[in-house]
């Protein structure tokens, strides 16, 4: 009997500040401690220069963390106050994917020059084992005054995380997945397989262009390396077309969803075969033809009405909904950017110009997919044969249809492989297939 090779171990080194969460704790402590001195905007623009310095490796770490804690007058008091502002501020894209933290909270390790203070209470939330948390301590006087740290915690020192991933002598695949110029410390030390440049809340040029790979979001990570994610496909890799007057705050709830924006004058044809979702108004919407060649794109956005029953006709038949604002009423600036969203992340239809209206409720612990195919009888009976077939138990499904489509959302709770997918793409009439989470 042939032995199986044994599994490489795996272990991902996460940093905490601009990274699990948005912000510099450091900084965001001052803001809190010195709420009410009198020179309060220069202390946190000089916290702020010291802290880009380090992590933009123009300062040691070890004279910058030195200078920042003696500026701060902060104490556990502040802590606590920090604390509940921190667990507001993780970033969005970690804060979705706890799924990934509970399969693998033996191998994630939270390592960072911040504080274990305010840096446990708000990773163990996501299932981070404490043990796996390594970071500086302060000290305090018999008031609860922040008077130092640990300088001799190998983190309150330069390279601290190269000395500290030495001292713990992991064996396997380490991969590093940080915004500053620390964490590229443990690739050029050779430590890491790889160091991942997460840009999500900062990117700092000199640290990006070091990185293996630049990763806009955590789902990119998660995605790259196959690993538990809570949607099936990064939002940073879907274009989202801008054409025409469209409202800034629209653009921003795209944005903050993480979609790769792109500014264009005028609908040309390379840039929509390029593009997952367009946005667009009145006076700049597609042709019919043009959508014959746009194969990536699931979702139109009409700031405005869409000119004509023949366009979201030919929209549907491609599988691609549209969502208009007919009466252009500047208040409902949000409804475009919600209804699409909602579609994308949920595959919700309500008040949609050219498909059925399905409001599915969310289901976790499945995975979602949807299936649009040409209004032709028995296609949903050869999408639960597929199912049957291969022993995947159904946890939830609805159909809808108008004259046009078929659209079948299908929530399953057991793992599959591609071949699944491949035969769900397969059946006769279909006409877009994506799996969603």
């Amino acid at each position: 009997m042939t032995s199986q090779p044994e599994k490489t171990e795996q272990y991902f080194i996460i940093d905490f500040d601009s990274t699990f969460t948005q912000v510099e704790a450091l900084d965001e402590l001052a803001r809190i401690s010195l709420k009410n001195h009198p020179h309060r905007e220069d202390i946190y623009k000089q916290i702020e220069d010291l802290t880009n310095a380090s992590m933009e490796g123009r300062l040691s770490f070890t004279e910058s963390l030195q200078q920042r804690v003696k500026l701060l007058c902060a104490n556990r008091e502040h802590l606590k106050m920090l604390i509940s502002h921190l667990k507001k501020k993780v970033s969005t894209s970690f804060s979705r994917n706890t799924v990934f933290f509970k399969k693998h909270q033996d191998e994630v390790l939270i390592v960072s020059g911040g504080f274990k203070e305010f840096i446990t209470p708000v990773v163990t939330e996501y299932h981070i084992k404490k043990e796996n948390i390594y970071a500086n301590t302060f000290v305090f006087d018999d008031e609860g005054n922040i008077i130092g740290y640990d300088k001799e915690n190998p983190l309150s020192q330069e390279g601290g995380k190269v000395k500290l991933l030495k001292e713990l002598n992991l064996q396997g695949d380490i991969y590093g997945i940080g915004d500053g110029y620390s964490d590229f410390q443990l690739k050029e030390s050779g430590m890491i397989k790889k160091f991942f440049a997460f840009t999500e809340n900062i990117e700092r040029k000199s640290v990006a262009e070091k990185a293996d790979h630049i990763t806009p979001s955590f789902d990119e990570f998660l995605y790259i390396n196959k690993l538990p994610r809570a949607i099936s496909y990064p939002k940073n890799r879907i274009k989202c077309l801008v054409v025409g007057n469209i409202d800034e705050e629209a653009l921003a709830q795209m944005k903050r969803e993480g979609y790769n924006i792109r500014h264009r004058d005028t609908i040309e044809d390379k840039y929509l075969e390029e593009a997952g979702v367009l946005f667009c108004d009145d006076h700049h919407q597609p042709t019919i033809e043009q959508l014959e060649h746009a194969g990536r794109l699931k979702v139109i956005g009409c700031f405005g009405r869409v000119t004509g029953k023949k366009l979201a006709e030919a929209a549907g038949e491609k599988g691609i909904i549209i969502f208009d604002d007919p009466k252009q009423n500047p208040r409902n600036v949000d409804f475009i950017p919600r209804r699409v969203i909602a579609f994308m992340n949920e595959g919700k239809t309500h008040m949609s110009c050219n498909f059925p209206d399905l409001q599915p409720p969310r289901v976790n612990n499945a995975h979602r997919l949807i299936h649009i195919h040409k209004n032709v009888p028995g296609i949903l009976a050869q999408i639960n044969e597929v199912f049957a077939n291969h022993n995947i138990n159904i946890v939830g499904e609805f159909l809808v249809t108008n004259s046009q489509i078929g659209y079948v959302i299908t929530d399953v709770n057991a793992g599959y492989d591609t071949q699944v997918l491949n035969e769900l793409k397969a059946i006769e009439y279909t006409i877009k297939f994506r799996l969603l989470y």
